[in-house]
Protein backbone atom coordinates (compact mmCIF):
# COMPACT_ATOMS: atom_id res chain seq x y z
CA UNK A 1 0.00 0.00 0.00
CA UNK A 2 1.37 3.60 -0.93
CA UNK A 3 1.58 6.16 1.79
CA UNK A 4 -0.52 9.05 1.10
CA UNK A 5 1.54 12.32 0.43
CA UNK A 6 0.98 15.54 2.17
CA UNK A 7 1.63 18.84 1.53
CA UNK A 8 2.44 20.97 4.25
CA UNK A 9 3.00 24.67 3.42
CA UNK A 10 3.73 27.13 6.00
CA UNK A 11 6.64 30.12 5.91
CA UNK A 12 7.65 29.09 9.48
CA UNK A 13 10.12 26.42 9.49
CA UNK A 14 9.04 25.07 12.83
CA UNK A 15 5.78 24.58 11.93
CA UNK A 16 6.69 22.93 8.71
CA UNK A 17 9.19 20.33 10.83
CA UNK A 18 6.55 19.98 13.97
CA UNK A 19 3.83 19.21 11.27
CA UNK A 20 6.42 17.36 8.94
CA UNK A 21 7.61 14.92 11.60
CA UNK A 22 4.36 13.89 13.27
CA UNK A 23 2.34 12.98 10.20
CA UNK A 24 5.46 11.05 8.92
CA UNK A 25 5.60 9.71 12.27
CA UNK A 26 1.96 8.06 11.82
CA UNK A 27 2.67 6.53 8.24
CA UNK A 28 2.65 9.75 6.13
CA UNK A 29 4.58 10.78 2.99
CA UNK A 30 5.53 14.44 3.27
CA UNK A 31 6.34 17.06 1.36
CA UNK A 32 6.69 20.73 2.22
CA UNK A 33 6.84 23.99 0.58
CA UNK A 34 7.64 27.53 2.44
CA UNK A 35 5.88 30.20 -0.42
CA UNK A 36 2.94 30.24 -2.18
CA UNK A 37 4.25 29.93 -5.57
CA UNK A 38 6.36 26.78 -4.28
CA UNK A 39 3.48 25.69 -2.83
CA UNK A 40 1.48 25.61 -6.32
CA UNK A 41 4.36 24.36 -8.08
CA UNK A 42 4.63 21.27 -5.42
CA UNK A 43 0.83 20.89 -5.63
CA UNK A 44 0.68 20.47 -9.77
CA UNK A 45 4.44 18.51 -9.98
CA UNK A 46 3.25 15.63 -7.40
CA UNK A 47 -0.84 15.92 -6.76
CA UNK A 48 -0.87 15.19 -3.12
CA UNK A 49 -3.52 13.80 -0.93
CA UNK A 50 -4.42 16.48 0.86
CA UNK A 51 -2.73 20.46 1.55
CA UNK A 52 -2.02 21.42 5.32
CA UNK A 53 -2.49 25.49 4.25
CA UNK A 54 -0.97 28.16 6.12
CA UNK A 55 -2.84 31.19 5.34
CA UNK A 56 -0.26 33.58 5.92
CA UNK A 57 2.32 33.20 3.28
CA UNK A 58 4.90 35.37 1.11
CA UNK A 59 3.95 35.91 -2.41
CA UNK A 60 0.58 34.55 -2.65
CA UNK A 61 -1.20 33.76 0.14
CA UNK A 62 -2.97 30.82 1.14
CA UNK A 63 -6.48 32.32 0.18
CA UNK A 64 -4.83 32.90 -2.97
CA UNK A 65 -3.14 29.24 -3.76
CA UNK A 66 -6.99 27.77 -2.46
CA UNK A 67 -8.82 29.79 -4.77
CA UNK A 68 -6.31 28.59 -8.28
CA UNK A 69 -6.45 24.92 -6.72
CA UNK A 70 -10.23 24.64 -6.69
CA UNK A 71 -9.95 26.18 -9.98
CA UNK A 72 -7.78 23.61 -11.42
CA UNK A 73 -9.49 20.51 -12.92
CA UNK A 74 -6.23 18.92 -12.04
CA UNK A 75 -6.34 19.98 -8.28
CA UNK A 76 -9.91 20.92 -7.42
CA UNK A 77 -10.62 17.19 -5.83
CA UNK A 78 -7.04 17.71 -3.19
CA UNK A 79 -8.86 18.22 0.32
CA UNK A 80 -7.17 20.85 2.29
CA UNK A 81 -6.88 21.89 6.03
CA UNK A 82 -6.20 25.51 6.65
CA UNK A 83 -3.82 26.02 10.02
CA UNK A 84 -3.37 29.65 10.90
CA UNK A 85 -3.16 31.95 13.42
CA UNK A 86 -5.96 33.71 12.23
CA UNK A 87 -8.85 32.60 13.87
CA UNK A 88 -11.35 34.98 13.35
CA UNK A 89 -15.11 34.10 12.87
CA UNK A 90 -14.37 35.78 9.40
CA UNK A 91 -11.10 34.53 8.55
CA UNK A 92 -12.58 31.09 9.63
CA UNK A 93 -15.92 31.13 7.15
CA UNK A 94 -13.67 32.75 4.13
CA UNK A 95 -11.57 29.71 4.00
CA UNK A 96 -14.08 27.56 4.59
CA UNK A 97 -16.32 28.85 1.60
CA UNK A 98 -13.02 28.96 -0.84
CA UNK A 99 -13.07 24.97 -0.47
CA UNK A 100 -10.88 24.41 2.34
CA UNK A 101 -12.43 21.24 4.33
CA UNK A 102 -11.22 22.13 7.99
CA UNK A 103 -9.57 24.90 9.56
CA UNK A 104 -6.99 24.60 12.44
CA UNK A 105 -6.18 27.89 14.15
CA UNK A 106 -2.68 28.37 15.79
CA UNK A 107 -0.95 27.24 18.48
CA UNK A 108 -2.68 23.64 17.75
CA UNK A 109 -2.04 20.16 19.37
CA UNK A 110 -0.67 18.26 16.99
CA UNK A 111 -2.42 15.02 17.82
CA UNK A 112 -5.69 17.45 17.00
CA UNK A 113 -4.25 17.96 13.60
CA UNK A 114 -3.23 14.34 13.14
CA UNK A 115 -6.86 13.35 13.95
CA UNK A 116 -8.32 16.00 11.30
CA UNK A 117 -6.23 15.06 8.76
CA UNK A 118 -7.66 11.61 8.91
CA UNK A 119 -11.06 12.47 9.27
CA UNK A 120 -10.63 14.34 6.09
CA UNK A 121 -9.21 11.82 4.51
CA UNK A 122 -11.54 9.27 5.44
CA UNK A 123 -14.49 11.19 3.16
Amino acid sequence: MTKQHVLVVDDEKDICELVSYNLMKNGFRVSTAMSGEEALQKARADVPDLLVLDLMLPGLDGLDICRILMNDPRTVHIPIIMLSARGDEADIVTGLELGADDYVTKPFSPRVLLARVRAVLRK
